[in-house]
């Protein structure tokens, strides 16, 4: 697999090219050490995997994230000394279509890489999600002899749900949608984003600066309310139990996509009892289309990103046939603002 760097520090090019090139199979295809170089280097020589760092003169990560997913797409995985100092760069890096985000491997006293197992791990992963590797073992995640159990709950102890799921570039998308819903929205709204556990907080509260509405991780054991926000917030699945609260599982263990948009939506079809709407955003895969044609068949309203605004259409162009509506992301928000309308307003929080 090869692979583009990119940092500007010496020091930095150095550790991530000797930890790489001691990975079996890892080759780097060249260095740059800043935004625009890499560009240029994507545009001529498309690397595998690029690994971005973040803070860079001329052109920063984010940027340069941006730029190469618009004009030479690649996988991009960002690396950079601080993830937490940086985190907004990293939700906006994302944003523009990182996969993922980790710590700079440094050397430690014994002459080993502190982080660089941290480092191939997250690489095998982006590798994984971007197709690049092939999954170890996969199956149907909807076996025929698992059917679902017939809903026993009682409707009226459960809100109207809005259920949304991205990967690649989510946070920006997911950020426009929620910013063109009312502060009073009378449906609960549960995120699923493709994002390590490490930053599912971090990402919470950067959804929450750039739109205005709370946003919260989902904790295990609470149930979903009207007018409330909620976010996967481990690398196991989300999943409702019957009574209608968050649960997080690691099964099925063989699946990439962690958290799942499928599994999560699956369990939507076995235990909400009352029909919301489902939204598949931009994103790598197939996440989220065996879910999303589930609840349609459940009564649900559907919805997939179109191909103009998605940074990656892989998700929703799988979604597609299961979408009632396609729709580019500024009219989306709208609406579902209009479809959750005939609900009487959750109170503010």
């Amino acid at each position: 697999m090869k692979i583009g760097l990119v940092n500007d520090m010496p020091l930095a090019l150095t550790a991530l090219r000797r930890v790489v090139e001691k990975a079996p199979g890892y080759t780097v295809l060249w260095e740059a050490r800043d935004g625009r170089e890499a560009l240029q280097l994507c545009l001529a020589q498309p690397p595998d995997i690029v690994l971005m760092d973040l803070i860079m003169p001329v052109m920063d990560g984010a940027e340069a994230t941006r730029e190469i997913m618009r004009r030479a797409p690649c996988p991009i995985l960002v690396v950079t000394a601080s993830v937490t100092v940086n985190a907004a760069k990293v939700y906006e890096a994302m944003g523009h279509g990182a996969l993922d985000a980790v710590r700079t491997p440094t050397l430690a006293n014994n002459g080993e890489f502190d982080g660089a197992a941290a480092l191939l791990a997250k690489i095998e992963r982006v590798a994984l999600l971007s197709g690049k590797l092939k999954p170890r073992e996969t199956r149907n995640i909807f076996p025929a002899a698992a059917p679902l159990a017939a809903i026993s709950a009682d409707p009226a102890s459960f809100p109207p749900l809005l259920a949304i799921g991205a990967s690649t570039g989510g946070p920006q998308a997911l950020a426009e949608i929620l910013a063109a819903l009312p502060k009073r929205f009378p449906a609960a709204i549960a995120i699923v984003q493709h994002v390590d556990a490490e930053f599912a907080e971090g990402l919470a509260q950067w959804l929450a600066s750039r739109t205005g509405h709370e946003v919260a991780t989902a904790r295990a054991g609470k149930r979903f309310e009207a007018g409330h926000i909620c976010l996967a917030a481990t690398a196991d699945h989300l999943v409702v139990d019957a009574t209608g609260a968050a649960v997080y599982t690691p099964l099925p263990r063989e699946i990439v996509y962690r958290p799942s948009v499928d599994v999560f939506f699956r369990s939507l079809a076995q235990h909400w009892p009352v029909p919301g709407a489902a939204v598949v955003l931009t994103g790598m895969g197939r996440d989220g289309a065996a879910g999303l044609q589930l609840l349609r068949e459940h009564g649900w309203r559907t919805f997939a990103q179109g191909p103009r605004t998605s940074i990656v259409y892989g998700m929703p162009k799988a979604a597609a046939p299961a979408a009632q509506e396609i729709l580019e992301l500024p009219d989306l928000g709208p609406a579902l603002a209009k479809l959750f309308r005939k609900f009487p307003a959750a109170t503010e929080t």
